[in-house]
C-alpha cells in the first residue's frame, strides 16, 4: 500500500544502531501484541528505551512523567473508546508524535486519525518491515499514511473538531457516546448536574451539532473503529 512520506527522506533505516536513546511507548491492552511489537522494536532500535501501558490512564501517566519520543497507540483499550483517547492525548501532549495502531484500516478510520493530528497509521496486520519504516519515518519528522485512504472522501470533520474540546468536555463526550445521562455523568465526575449541562451546551456549540440526539448519534459513530 502506498504511503504518504516526504520524498527527501527515502531511506528510513538509517537510524539503526545509532547512538540515539529514543523513548518509545507502546499503548495496547493486548499483552501478546504489545510484547511482539516490543520485540520487533528492540531488535531494530538497540539503544531505545521501550515502555508499555495497557489503558488510557497509565498511558497519560507515562506521558506526563517521561520524555516520550513516539507513542504507538491502540485506539480501543480501557478508558479509550475509538478516537476519544487520541483526542485527549493530542490535547494534553501535542508535541508527542502518535502512530495509531488499529485492527481496522478503513479509509474513514485513517482519515479521522490524521484529522486528529496523528503522525502515522498502522494496521495490526502490518509486517515488521512496514512497522519499522513507519516509525523511522515519524521519528524523522515525517508522516506515514495510506495515500489511497487520505485521497478518499473526507469523513474526519467531526474528529478534527474534537480538538476544540477541553479535557473535561472530551470525557463528557465519551460518556455521552456510551449512553450515560447527565445525572450519571455528574456522579462519576463529581460535579453538579448543571455543570454537566453547561459542558454539553459548549460541546454542541463547538461541534456545531443541533441537539443531544445528534451528539449521541455522531459520538457513537465516531468511536466505532
Amino acid at each position: 500500500m502506498d504511503r504518504a512520506v516526504v520524498s527527501s527522506a527515502p531511506d528510513y533505516f538509517t537510524l539503526q544502531g545509532a547512538a540515539v536513546n529514543y523513548q518509545l511507548l507502546i499503548a495496547d491492552d493486548h499483552p501478546l501484541y504489545r510484547d511482539a511489537l516490543a520485540t520487533t522494536l528492540s531488535n531494530h532500535f538497540s539503544d531505545a528505551k521501550l515502555a508499555q501501558s495497557e489503558d488510557l490512564d497509565s498511558t497519560l501517566t507515562r506521558l506526563a512523567h517521561s520524555e516520550i519520543d513516539l507513542l504507538l497507540l491502540d485506539l480501543n483499550m480501557p478508558g479509550s473508546e475509538g478516537f476519544s483517547g487520541l483526542a485527549r492525548i493530542r490535547n494534553d501532549f501535542p508535541a508527542v508524535p502518535v502512530v495509531v495502531v488499529s485492527g481496522s484500516d478503513r479509509h474513514s478510520v485513517v482519515q479521522q486519525a490524521a484529522g486528529l493530528g496523528a503522525s502515522g497509521f498502522l494496521s495490526k496486520t502490518a509486517r515488521p518491515e512496514e512497522i519499522l519504516r513507519c516509525i523511522e519515518c515519524v521519528l524523522a519528522g515525517d508522516q506515514w499514511f495510506s495515500e489511497e485512504a487520505l485521497a478518499g472522501e473526507s469523513e474526519s470533520v467531526l474528529a478534527e473538531k474534537l480538538n476544540l474540546l477541553t479535557p473535561q468536555q472530551l470525557k463528557i463526550f465519551q460518556m455521552i457516546a456510551r449512553g450515560m445521562l447527565n445525572k450519571q455523568i455528574a456522579y462519576d465526575l463529581d460535579i453538579t448536574e448543571p455543570t454537566v449541562k453547561s459542558h454539553v451546551t459548549a460541546i454542541l456549540r463547538k461541534l456545531e451539532l443541533r441537539d443531544r440526539k445528534q451528539l449521541i448519534r455522531e459520538a457513537q459513530a465516531l468511536i466505532r473503529v
